[in-house]
């Protein structure tokens, strides 16, 4: 199983971008997903999260700006940022609780994406 995170970039403050993971191999289900970011020095913190239920959580500090989702189908799941901020920039991550075919549920990770929020 592989995760593959896109849709990072430089944006300037005010703006958006939208993060996309891909989950890829021989996965039966996908759990709960979700998205880390690690700024310059700083511990890695969970953003956001969406159950396979549909259910969503998020740190205080996107609230209102960030909304996840996913598309089962394409085992695929997104991170629309909105109303960015410099506080933002961090490296993003997106992790995945699978089932995979002969395996037991567990948490995958993609690569990290960068987002610089700057003008």
């Amino acid at each position: 199983v592989q995760l593959q995170a896109s849709g990072g970039g430089l944006v300037q403050p005010g703006g958006s971008l939208r993060l996309s993971c891909a989950a890829s191999g021989s996965i039966r289900s996908i759990s709960a997903t979700h998205w880390y970011r690690q700024a310059p020095g700083k511990q890695r913190d969970l953003v956001a999260t969406i159950t396979s239920g549909g259910y969503r959580s998020y740190t205080d500090s996107v609230k209102g700006r960030f909304t996840i989702s996913r598309d089962n189908a394409k085992n695929t799941f997104y991170l629309q940022m909105n109303s960015l901020k410099p506080k933002d920039t961090a490296v993003y991550y997106c992790s995945a609780d699978i089932y995979a075919y002969g395996r037991a549920l567990a948490t995958y990770w993609g690569p990290g994406t960068q987002v610089t929020v700057s003008s």
